[in-house]
């Protein structure tokens, strides 16, 4: 396995870590969860980079890194709901069209017609990205004391149910509109496939 695929997998992996965590009810814990996070995200930045600077191209790999980053960014916003963060409408509107795309992805790299991700797709993700860092920054300071009787204010304002569904319906809209653009700009394809495989 290359190193690339090696640190997906690490990113795989350090999903329910960060998940057990962050539900344990433990403030130190849950402190703990925003870190492991934080490296389980860096390595998405780290494979890529080795990827490209020493070669390390493979169709396992095209379809094992995208499938980690919707793993951990579904995990987040699942942890999110189950702490009545976010609305389970937005999470699971988000979840379902991540994982349908993703399988989508995969069969039509199977057909060896792959799909290109679109700049939209990525603007997406680096939506999705900002949002959790944002709602993880701010639950990790929660869980010091000394920070919440300075800024305790500051930071109910900052997690204000309303200015954060605000920004989950901006990242659900997107995270929709590019999946029905994936649709729409992959049916030809996604048909000849359908096509050539009822027929063999």
């Amino acid at each position: 396995m290359t190193p690339p695929n090696q640190l997906t997998i690490l990113r795989i992996i350090l999903t329910p870590v960060f998940l057990i965590l962050f539900l344990s009810g433990s403030p130190a814990l849950r402190a703990g969860s925003v870190l492991v996070f934080f490296a389980a995200a860096i390595t998405d930045w780290y494979d890529g980079w080795v990827a490209r600077k020493w070669g390390y191209q493979s169709r396992w790999g095209q379809f094992l890194d995208p499938l980690a980053d919707k793993i951990l960014t579904s995990s987040a916003f699942i942890a999110f709901l189950y702490t009545e963060l976010v609305p389970a409408w937005m999470v699971w509107t988000i979840v379902i069209r991540d994982i349908s795309i993703t399988l989508l992805r995969s069969y039509m790299e199977f057909h060896n017609k792959p799909i290109v991700p679109t700049r939209g797709a990525k603007i997406k993700t680096f939506l999705q990205f900002i949002l959790i860092y944002y709602i993880l920054f701010l639950v990790g300071l929660e869980q010091f004391p000394g920070i919440v009787s300075h800024f305790g204010g500051v930071l109910n304002d900052l997690l204000n149910p309303t200015l954060v569904n605000i920004f989950m319906l901006v990242v659900t809209i997107a995270t929709v509109w590019t999946g029905v653009a994936y649709l729409i700009d992959n049916a030809k394809n996604f048909v000849v496939s359908l096509g050539s495989t009822s027929r063999t």
